[in-house]
């Protein structure tokens, strides 16, 4: 068996900008905003030539524009981004079957067992890279590794469009001068928080005592970080995993959370979630909501039911009432937010509902009984309807007034991942 940085880590470059650049090659080497628009809406991504000037995704059009006045702003070709990047996967596939996808642009790969094929890890690399770039025209960037870490962290510093291979001797010499903001999992709160500490770099980190960390961030991030500092790892590459949760979120500027918008938002997200679970046949028993408070203070609540549940209604009543206990728990006045998540855990198959006996209290929210399984039949039929006619063809009433501000759900759902 190879020893070496077998574990690969593959990510298009500024994906989404880079298909619209492949399909109108007038925009080429010019810098692009995908979404939003000099006036207003929300740039959904940037070209490197965008970036350049400090344009992100996630940024008011308007401010994207001043940074950068000659910024060319595009709608987006939404139904060709998961068809290029599932020609990608498929090169990634010819060169190992251990390929793990983790988004619609990045995935990791085990070579392990490829070496006697193609070469050292390196050269399966260069080969992947030459590929895509020859057959699809996309650049991808490549970071190779011991652990899937590492191999992460080197398709960062390989951006735009290289490749970085870290031999085993050369791990510390590479980790320790980056700055803590490429590892995985790190945040500008968490980064804020370190830099408060004077914690900059990965080397820095690695010197800090658990102890330290744990108070700092939280006895798991605090582990996990230390962890990752020191290149403690021991994820493998594993494909054809289920995903454990099922999600989704809506930022919302700074809005006060009036009864109606915090119903019409998670509304909407239940609506997408429980779309997803029932199109997978399952369904979860954990839901929590997110709740992210002005100065970017983030707060979460969870419930777990006593059954396992994919009703978009339940979804939402539960995640209601999750929403306003955080927001109670803030104190008078009630805090302006700036996002709302929805995310359901704990997940099951579920091909059916099986009716109870009446023997106690209607609950709504349990799937067998009368309410439950009326709920999930009418999310049967609406879900049946929007395959035929289209999405929003028929909804509930308060999440379709969710619908349509801010970022465009066909790019929502390109970044969720799927349940597998």
């Amino acid at each position: 068996m190879f020893v070496g940085p077998t574990i690969l880590h593959a990510d298009l470059d500024a994906f989404y900008a880079s298909v619209e650049q492949l399909l109108d090659p007038a925009l080429r080497g010019r810098p692009i905003a995908v979404g939003g628009s000099a006036h207003g809406g929300v740039v959904l991504a940037a070209s490197y030539e965008a970036k350049a000037f400090g344009v992100q995704g996630g940024m008011p059009g308007w401010r994207a524009a001043r940074l950068c006045p000659e910024l060319v702003f595009v709608r987006g070709n939404f139904s060709r981004y998961q068809p290029l990047a599932d020609q990608v996967m498929d090169i990634l596939g010819d060169l190992t079957p251990a390929v793990q996808r983790i988004s619609i642009d990045e995935a990791f790969l085990d070579v392990s067992g490829s070496v006697h094929l193609f070469g050292p890890p390196g050269v399966i690399g260069a080969r992947l890279r030459a590929r895509v770039r020859a057959e699809v025209g996309l650049a991808i960037s490549v970071g190779a590794a011991r652990t899937k870490h590492l191999a992460k962290v080197a398709s960062q510093v390989a951006k735009p469009d290289g490749l970085v291979v870290v031999e085993p001797e050369r791990e510390r010499e590479f980790l320790e001068p980056l700055p803590v903001a490429l590892m995985w999992g790190v945040g500008p709160v968490t980064q804020q928080h370190l830099a408060d500490r004077g914690i900059h770099t990965i080397g820095e980190l690695g010197q800090a005592t658990p102890a330290m960390l744990r108070s700092l961030l939280g006895p798991a991030a605090g582990e996990r970080l230390h962890a990752l500092a020191h290149n403690e790892d021991p994820r493998r590459v594993s494909s054809g995993q289920r995903a454990r949760s099922v999600g989704a979120q809506s930022a919302l500027g700074r809005r006060e959370p009036t009864a109606e918008l915090v119903r019409s938002v998670l509304g909407h997200l239940a609506e997408r979630v429980g779309g997803r679970m029932r199109a997978k046949a399952r369904a979860g028993r954990t839901i929590t909501v997110r709740v992210r408070l002005a100065g970017m203070r983030t707060v979460t609540r969870s419930s777990t039911l006593g059954a396992p549940v994919s009703s978009t209604l339940t979804i939402t009543e539960v995640a209601e009432r999750l929403v306003w206990q955080a927001l109670g728990d803030q104190g008078e006045p009630v805090p302006e937010v700036s996002l709302l998540a929805i995310s359901v855990s704990n997940l099951g198959p579920q091909h059916g509902v099986q009716l109870e006996l009446p023997l106690g209290t209607e609950d709504p929210w349990r799937p067998g009984s009368a309410i439950g399984s009326a709920r999930w039949a009418l999310d049967a039929s609406m879900d049946a309807a929007r395959a035929r006619f289209g999405k929003n063809a028929v909804g509930y009433l308060p999440a379709t007034l969710g619908r349509g501000a801010g970022v465009p759900d066909d790019f929502r759902e390109l970044a969720e991942k799927d349940l597998g």
